[in-house]
């Protein structure tokens, strides 16, 4: 038999939270973030997120402020009292460009960890040499990769 809809959007919702928590966040704001990615309408209130995720509107309060850095925006609807939250668009690119950011800091914390030890022999830098050049290549291949996801979506057509 198969499951209805809005099942199948909690268990989404619910893998989310279990993803988000693997990766050290709430998984009360995997399972909003799972949530606004599949519910129709795309912009809910935080009592309907509240209500649908059998959740205290308090830990959505909490969890989406947390959430902007994932791309939720609270908005405001014509005729609609308080705001509602959605994802914005564009909000897994931007993600990646905040791992950019990390990878950066980490690298020049990785290169101030460098500065420490010059003098060390090589065995015990080279654990911070590994993750200095690691990162060192990352923050400059993936902007490159970002742009290129960008422009094949703008020509790719829509579903």
């Amino acid at each position: 038999m198969a499951k209805d809809i809005h099942t199948a959007r909690l268990e989404f919702a619910e893998e989310m939270g279990i993803f988000f928590e693997k990766t050290g966040f709430p998984r009360m704001a995997g399972r909003i973030w799972g949530w606004l990615l599949i519910c129709d309408p795309p912009e809910q209130t935080a009592g309907q997120i509240a209500e649908a995720l059998r959740a205290s509107r308090g830990s959505i309060s909490t969890m989406t402020r947390l959430l902007q850095i994932w791309g939720v925006e609270r908005v405001g609807i014509p005729g609609q009292r308080g705001g509602c939250y959605r994802i914005r668009s564009g909000s897994f690119a931007n993600l990646l460009h905040t791992e950019i950011q990390m990878f950066s800091e980490i690298r020049g914390l990785a290169g101030r960890g460098l500065g420490i030890l010059q003098n060390e022999p090589a065995r015990v830098r080279e654990r911070l040499r590994e993750g200095h050049d690691l990162f060192t290549f990352v923050e400059k291949e993936y902007p490159a990769l970002i742009e290129k996801w960008l422009r094949q979506r703008q020509v790719a057509p829509e579903d």
